[in-house]
Parts: C-alpha cells; sequence; structure tokens
C-alpha cells in the first residue's frame, strides 16, 4: 500500500467518525424536539464552515472531502432548522 492510499483511507476514516458523530444529536433533537441546549450560533458557524469545506472539496475534487462533508453538511443543516422550527419549545412528557 503506497503513501498515497494510507492518506486516502486515513481521510475516508476521518469522514465516517465525524460524520456519524452527528446522527445521535440529530435524532435525539428529531425525537424530543427539544432544542434548548443546542447553540444557534454554533451550528450556524459550524454548518457554513462544512459548506466552505464542501465547496473547497468540490474544487479540488478531493473525494475525502465531499464525501465527508456532504452527510455532515446535511446533518449539521438538520440541526440548524430544527432549532430554527423548534426554537425553546419542549414537548410534553404526558
Amino acid at each position: 500500500m503506497s503513501v498515497y492510499d494510507y492518506k486516502d483511507l486515513i481521510g475516508y476514516t476521518a469522514a465516517v467518525l465525524t460524520t456519524i458523530a452527528f446522527v445521535p444529536q440529530v435524532l435525539h433533537t428529531w425525537r424530543t424536539r427539544s432544542v434548548d441546549d443546542v447553540s444557534f450560533g454554533m451550528y450556524l458557524t459550524f454548518t457554513t464552515g462544512i459548506g466552505l469545506w464542501l465547496t473547497y472539496g468540490i474544487l479540488e475534487n478531493s473525494w475525502p472531502l465531499i464525501l465527508a462533508n456532504t452527510p455532515t453538511f446535511a446533518l449539521a443543516l438538520s440541526i440548524l432548522a430544527m432549532k430554527v422550527r423548534y426554537g425553546g419549545r419542549r414537548m410534553d412528557a404526558n
């Protein structure tokens, strides 16, 4: 295996790990409709940054960046959208 192959393996592994890290937060937020502990400013900044990384990956034709940032962008954007939609509301426990 060449150094190039190892670099891609590292990139793809990072892509999988950083993307799946958002899945529990998305599921939790979607199920509970609770966004009280979600920082709008942080997610807005983060989502913008991921969108720029995705754009950079496309411009550079870097598949590890594209594959990592496409689903991560969608997941982060969904949390941001739920923050806007649900605001500070919580679902009743009953």
